[in-house]
């Protein structure tokens, strides 16, 4: 009933948590089974993991008028479904790097332009930057860590560089990632030093450096 920022859920059935769990559960079949050497409970994990990525297939999805299919953020199981995304992770944009989707599934493709657009209340863009954020920290605040899954979870060049000019003006002569930054002002930020989008564009700097070495000249 809660989100990755804390905040309380609208409809019962996180999309992006859900994927995670079945991308969980499948890790720990698979080290239940050649670690633990614990076939019943890896068979159930296994299950549990069947059972959630059907209730996904039949559920997750709905048709939006102008990007076609999507994923939803949140639903009800009984038609009802929530169109928006939130920088923390279990994210739908996130899905790619939690392993639960490739880049290339349709639907997620879908569902990626529909995030980054005004489509999504909580995508703000303004004149210092453009990413997604969350009600948690209010509205026209961006998260580094939105703009650090958008690159992780690119394969433009071009889209890359843009998430990583931003990311470095965004510590606004800090030296640190922020909790969150105003669209058009990055020194009005919440939380001098947050550590999971530190640690998280670290991540993002050695996946970089792995891919698009160049992207690296800023």
């Amino acid at each position: 009933m809660f989100r990755p920022s804390d905040d309380a859920t609208i409809f019962p059935f996180l999309i992006p948590s859900n994927f995670f769990a079945v991308v969980s559960l499948r890790h720990a079949a698979e080290l239940l089974a050649s670690a633990g050497h614990d076939t019943h409970l890896a068979n159930e994990c296994t299950q549990l993991a069947d059972e959630v990525e059907k209730a996904l297939r039949q559920y997750a999805i709905t048709t939006h008028p102008k990007f076609g299919k999507v994923y939803a953020y949140e639903v009800n199981g009984f038609g009802s479904f929530n169109l928006m995304d939130d920088a923390n992770v279990p994210s739908l944009l996130s899905l790619p790097y939690l392993k639960a989707l490739p880049k290339e599934d349709l639907i997620y493709q879908n569902t990626r332009k529909l995030l980054l657009s005004d489509y999504n209340p909580f995508f703000f863009k303004g004149s210092a930057a453009e990413g997604i954020g969350g009600p948690h920290a209010g509205l026209n605040m961006i998260w580094p860590l939105g703009i650090i899954m958008r690159a992780l979870t690119s394969s433009s060049d071009t889209e890359i560089k843009k998430c990583l000019q931003w990311l470095v003006a965004s510590n606004a002569g800090t030296g640190f990632m922020h909790e969150s930054f105003h669209k058009d002002d990055m020194t009005k930020f919440t939380r001098k030093w947050f550590a999971w989008a530190n640690t998280i564009f670290g991540e993002l700097i050695l996946d970089i450096h792995a891919r698009k070495p160049s992207l690296l000249n800023i």
